[in-house]
């Protein structure tokens, strides 16, 4: 087993600059036959986004400067970074020679600049930049997973068109601080990846981690979470599984090579779970994480979700904790390698985006940003697993039968049945574990007891990570 870390030291504030007015002079667009450099000995980068990330980047820059030129042979310095409002004080000193500009063209339009690193997030305002930096032969250095799921394929063909050297990075857009992309465009080119499975939403970690440890409510979670930083004011990206999907969708292509639409993707959040489940879990000898996997069967076909999950205590993703991020990529030759580290806050997303800095300023060149398309493997939207289900109830005669006649109907084995202790009759629950089954087939199996007199709201369920989860 092969264990990557990627710890570093830093409060885990999560934030994003938020869009800004543009001003982009489409016409002013061009397509350069070479990347540009200012200086043979010097790489200039313009940076969109003076907020968490953008700060730590030139934090960065700054204190290792000597080193970055040692390392590269290379001066690497900041010209611009653009920001909304320019008035607003930063918490951080901008390099010498740097200033603060507000127009999108003060950077694109700028043919001094080498690099675009776009830190501001949001889909609309930074497609134009990362779009317009690489028609202008610029290479990107993005931490924008939401943009990179939207318009993969749009920005895929971009680079491919181009004549010039302009490079595509985004280490930072999956999981912060773990290099995880790096390592798919490199470290499995020889290998056949047959499952990955990983915790790549923190946020979500750190309330489900309170929720078992701690015995805290979903709500109380929530705002611990938001107290601490890691909760957006909307956190529906996080709690609804979205985040963790975006994810997937970019690992997905790097390691089967297949772009899908988010939509195709199974995607369920944790804002159905309770301290009932939690409770059932224990009772199993495991605990609950929301993770995003992808698998590849003997056929060629894909599959994939995002979900909350049960996973035994001696599974290794069970004792990631608080809103550490971690991914185990299972394969042929390396059989299991493991990611492990922090998947945001401001100096693990201005690390990744400055090694994605570093490695252009030392030439280095990655022509397919997403690794080659698949022509032969196909995605399904359909996955089999064992399953646990929790089922709340109105106290009546027959209930298990009528539970045990429908999953008859649909071809679902039932493979235990759980009742803990129930200490107030609203808390009136039961669970059920099935033997393996397809997700399609657990579907109508809820549906139809969600139809029952008895059934007190709807009937929750989740996937069983392993196979061989009682040995």
């Amino acid at each position: 087993m092969h264990f990557h870390l990627a710890f570093i030291a830093s409060a885990l504030s999560a934030g994003t600059v938020s869009s800004f007015a543009p001003t982009i002079g489409q016409s002013n667009l061009r397509a350069s036959s070479s990347l540009q450099m200012s200086a043979d000995d010097t790489i200039t980068l313009g940076i969109f986004g003076g907020g968490t990330v953008g700060g730590g980047i030139v934090e960065i820059l700054s204190k290792k400067k000597s080193y970055f030129q040692q390392l590269t042979g290379k001066n690497i310095e900041v010209k611009k970074v653009c920001v909304r409002d320019a008035s607003k004080p930063r918490d951080f000193t901008l390099p010498e020679g740097c200033t603060v500009v507000t127009s999108y063209d003060d950077i694109l339009n700028d043919d001094d600049i080498d690099i675009a690193v776009e830190v501001m997030g949001g889909t609309t305002f930074a497609k134009d930049v990362v779009v317009g930096a690489l028609k202008n032969g610029k290479s990107v250095v993005t931490a924008n997973k939401a943009l990179i799921a939207k318009d993969l394929g749009e920005i895929e063909s971009l680079v491919l068109s181009l004549d010039g050297d302009a490079q595509f990075r985004y280490e930072a857009a999956v999981c912060g601080g773990i290099p995880i992309i790096r390592s798919m465009q490199s470290d499995f080119v020889g290998d056949e990846i047959n499952l990955m499975s990983g915790i790549i939403n923190g946020c979500t970690n750190f309330m489900l981690t309170a929720m078992d440890r701690d015995g805290k409510s979903y709500d109380e979670a929530l705002s611990q979470a938001s107290e601490l930083g890691y909760a957006e004011a909307d956190p529906t990206l996080d709690v609804g599984g979205f985040d963790a999907r975006s994810k997937l969708k970019i690992l997905m292509r790097l390691a089967y090579g297949i772009d899908v639409e988010e939509d195709e993707i199974s995607c369920r959040g944790i804002t159905e779970l309770t301290k009932i489940d939690f409770g059932y879990a224990k009772t199993l000898g495991g605990t609950i994480k929301l993770l995003g996997v992808a698998e590849k069967n003997d056929a060629g076909e894909v599959s994939a979700f995002v979900s909350p999950c049960y996973v035994t205590n001696d599974d290794p993703l069970s004792s990631v904790n608080g809103a550490t991020n971690a991914i185990e990529v299972i394969s042929d030759n390396l059989v299991s390698s493991i990611y492990i580290g922090q998947g945001a806050g401001r100096y693990p997303t201005a690390n990744s985006c400055i090694n994605d800095i570093v490695a252009l300023a030392k030439g280095d060149t990655t022509p397919l940003p997403f690794n080659p398309k698949s022509s032969e493997t196909k995605f399904v939207n359909n996955y089999e697993s064992v399953f646990f289900l929790r089922l709340s109830y109105r106290d009546q005669v027959g209930i298990t039968r009528q539970v045990g006649d429908i999953c008859e109907k649909h071809g679902v084995s039932i493979h235990s049945i759980l009742q803990n202790p129930i200490a107030k009759s609203q808390e009136s629950a039961f669970a059920i574990v099935t033997e393996k089954v397809e997700y399609a087939a657990i579907v109508r199996v809820m549906a139809d007891i969600e139809a029952l007199n008895w059934c007190k709201g709807k009937p929750f369920y989740m996937p069983v990570l392993r196979e061989d989860w009682q040995s």
